[in-house]
Formats: C-alpha cells, structure tokens, sequence
C-alpha cells in the first residue's frame, strides 16, 4: 500500500515561473536530501487559472510511517520555507493524504 500526501500552494502568473524555480532548484532538493526510507517520488502539477496560478505536489510514500519519518508525529502539517513564501501567495497549512488503492497502467506501457 502506497500514500499520497497532496499539497497545494498558489501564486499571481508573475511568480509563478519563480516559484517553480524554488520548487525545483531548493524545495524537492531539500525533501530529496533527507533520504526518507518509504520515500518514492515526487509530482507537481501547475494549472493556471485567470488571475493566480496553482501548483500541486504529490509526493508517494511506502505507508503512513514513512509520512511520519518525513514529517513527524504532525505529519498533516506542512512547511514551506521562507523562500517560497516569498514567492507564494497562500498556501495550505495541511497537506491530505490518501491510501493507493490501485494503479493501471496505460496501454503504452
């Protein structure tokens, strides 16, 4: 079984190509770094929308102990460092998580 925690954080189209760079560059870098047992990956989806632009994480865990490892014992909360807070122009404060049911693979796989 597999967990999803999902994130959600929005900034105006003007920081949103900054944002990313902090997402990228400093942010999934630093998650990398901890080298979290049960850690799979990460995901980030980018929608924009008429005035702000909204950016999903979803990063995949081996099970909820490995969110805790990550995050520790208040493992819905999150944290977003200053250098994205900059950038962001609000944020959760919690991320969700869900249990992996199933996964089917698309035909071209």
């Amino acid at each position: 079984m597999a967990i999803k925690r999902i994130w959600h954080g929005w900034t105006t189209p003007e920081n949103a190509d900054a944002y990313w760079t902090v997402l990228s560059g400093t942010v999934i870098p630093g998650i990398e770094a901890k080298s979290i047992q049960g850690y799979r990956g990460i995901e980030v989806l980018r929608r924009d929308h008429e005035s702000e632009v909204e950016f999903v994480t979803i990063i995949t865990f081996d099970s909820l102990q490995s969110v805790v490892d990550f995050q520790g014992e208040d493992y819905t909360r999150c944290y977003v460092p200053d250098v994205a807070r900059a950038v962001l122009s609000r944020w959760d404060s919690h991320a969700t998580h869900y249990e992996v049911l199933g996964e089917r693979p698309g035909p071209d796989r």
